[in-house]
């Protein structure tokens, strides 16, 4: 991994490298996008720039590898790589871009930190980059050919069959693919992203869990409408886009499917928690649960603001009903019904099965509070798994 050489320097500048790291990636990507704005533009999410939450995942995902290499230098933190990996090759990204960000990036780090930039320790923080670069184009490459796509070349043409609105904010599209061909094989978990062009001639990307199961004919995506300070501003405009302006017989284009929150082929007991819009893989999964005949103990878990609020309920209980061994436990903020939990989710009297394999999506809040109480209950952390929808900043910061 690291050399000898690097990883003295490393351990040495990582304080001050850490310390400098947000100043970093914010002029990183000032310079980024002034010198490319068609990224801002048809790649990156001018929602998550805007809030700087992707700043906060780019520095806690550099910081969080290079401590890992120093740390653990036998090993590399292939967790986070996968779960990069998966969004980058959502996204179409490709070998070519990554010398396009290192330069900006050491540009950002060099303008930043000044004479403490030495050629030792530039050398040595190249070298850094380089590990995690080259590591997440292996990965990337891979996933490409496992979907028998060039790279980059994930975009597919796909055509809306049917339109369900499921809540007031939140809706089910249902699509196949235009040519008619095979919809690509997918697993219970995984997520698409979606490409469209807003008015302004920007074609946003933003990526959204596959809510049927991999056997279904036909692909589901159910989007919650985010509502922004301005219905056509960055915060939520995709969603906003597709609520208004897609009905059916309308097209996307949409990638092929990734995600590395899958739910294993196994027949241990499983526990699946979401909370808001996070259900959705959530359903996949249990709908793949139900079609293959599961047998082990299912616990399904979701909490929302009111029943309401819930999307896709109903699915949620029926589905609940087909497996042999399966309980539905909801928790409301209001307007709970008799039989639901009232506020936030507590554990305290569910019962876990030795073994069991847990699965949650939902805010960042939602699941560490979820993961707290199932390691209290003894479901070891590495049979806890989560998905984040937008940068993950629990994986960062971890």
């Amino acid at each position: 991994m690291l050399s000898k050489t690097s990883t003295e320097t490393v351990r040495a500048t990582l304080p001050a490298v850490g310390a400098a790291i947000g100043d970093i990636t914010d002029l990183f990507y000032r310079k980024l996008f002034a010198a490319h704005p068609e990224l801002l533009r048809d790649l990156f999410n001018r929602g998550n720039q805007n809030a700087g939450l992707q700043k906060q995942a780019l520095a806690g995902s550099i910081a969080a590898f290079a401590t890992h290499l120093v740390e653990h230098p036998d090993t590399r933190p292939d967790v986070m790589l996968n779960r990069i990996a998966h969004k980058h090759a959502s996204l179409g990204v490709t070998r070519g871009q990554y010398p396009v960000v290192h330069r900006h990036l050491f540009e950002a780090i060099a303008e930043i930190l000044g004479e403490a930039v030495t050629p030792e320790v530039a050398e040595a923080w190249d070298e850094v980059y380089w590990l995690m670069a080259n590591a997440l184009i292996t990965i990337e490459e891979r996933l490409y050919a496992e979907q028998q796509v060039l790279a980059g070349d994930v975009w597919r043409t796909w055509t809306v069959a049917a339109r369900v609105e499921e809540t007031a904010d939140c809706t089910t599209f249902r699509l196949v693919p235009t040519d008619g061909a095979p919809a690509p094989g997918f697993k219970p978990g995984q997520y698409v992203s979606v490409r469209v062009e807003l008015p302004d001639g920007a074609r946003q990307i933003r990526q959204y869990s596959l809510s049927s199961a991999p056997g279904s004919p036909v692909r589901a995506i159910t989007v919650k409408r985010v509502h922004g300070p301005a219905a056509a501003g960055p915060d939520g405009e995709v969603s906003n886009h597709l609520h208004a302006h897609v009905r059916v017989g309308d097209t996307l284009r949409v990638s092929a499917p990734y995600g590395d929150l899958v739910l294993q082929d196994t027949a241990a007991p499983v526990l699946l928690a979401s909370a808001g819009i996070g259900c959705t893989p959530m359903l996949s999964m249990l709908e793949h649960l139900a079609d293959t005949g599961h047998t082990a103990p299912v616990t399904v878990l979701h909490a929302d603001r009111s029943p309401a609020d819930h999307p896709l309920r109903g699915d949620h209980r029926a589905l609940t009903l087909k497996l042999s061994d399966a309980s539905a436990r909801f928790w409301y903020e209001s307007q709970a019904e008799p039989g639901d939990g009232e506020g936030r989710i507590d554990l305290t009297a569910v019962p876990v099965a030795p073994g069991t394999r847990a699965y949650l999506c939902g805010p960042l809040p939602f699941m560490r509070a979820v993961r707290e109480q199932l390691l209290a209950k003894g479901v070891p952390a590495a049979d806890i798994h989560y998905e984040v929808f937008g940068p993950d900043l629990w994986l960062a910061s971890a």
